[in-house]
């Protein structure tokens, strides 16, 4: 009987502790969603090319619809420089997910870019890494177009 109840309570001991870590990944999922809704808004303002930028890690990957991927920010800036990028190129995201040790994320949604004559659509998918300053910066991003908006 002893032995049962001491089991019960090391049981119950975890639930608490998962509950925390439940609590810590819903808030890092939230952290991750806010930090790519404010790079869209970064977009609509200063430019598609400069909000990448300025949300991007060191090892930066940016995959391209039929081009080759660019590795690195440096790279990237250097690829880029003195551009800014449209500023009708907007995005929401949809879903995102935090792994277990909290510091890998990802994000995916769909995106449209405005232009006089036309829309495209598309969707998109951003990894993100926790620095260690505590913000969240891209690792990988890419995306590809589709037919229109999703219904």
């Amino acid at each position: 009987m002893k032995l049962i109840l001491i089991s019960m309570m090391v049981m119950l001991s975890y639930f608490p502790f998962l509950q925390d870590k439940k609590d810590d990944k819903d808030l890092m999922k939230q952290e991750i969603i806010e930090a790519d809704i404010a790079m869209s808004d970064l977009a609509e303002k200063e430019g598609f090319i400069v909000a990448l930028s300025k949300n991007a890690s060191e090892d930066f990957v940016k995959l391209g619809e039929g081009s080759y991927p660019v590795i690195g920010k440096k790279e990237f800036d250097k690829k880029f420089e003195g551009k800014t990028g449209p500023k009708t190129l907007t995005w929401k995201p949809e879903k995102a997910d935090v792994s277990e040790s909290g510091d890998l994320g990802y994000t995916w949604g769909y995106w449209k870019f405005e232009m006089p004559d036309t829309t495209v659509y598309g969707n998109y998918f951003t990894v993100w890494k926790k620095q260690s300053e505590g913000i969240w910066k891209m690792e990988l991003d890419g995306g590809n177009s589709v037919p229109g908006p999703k219904q």
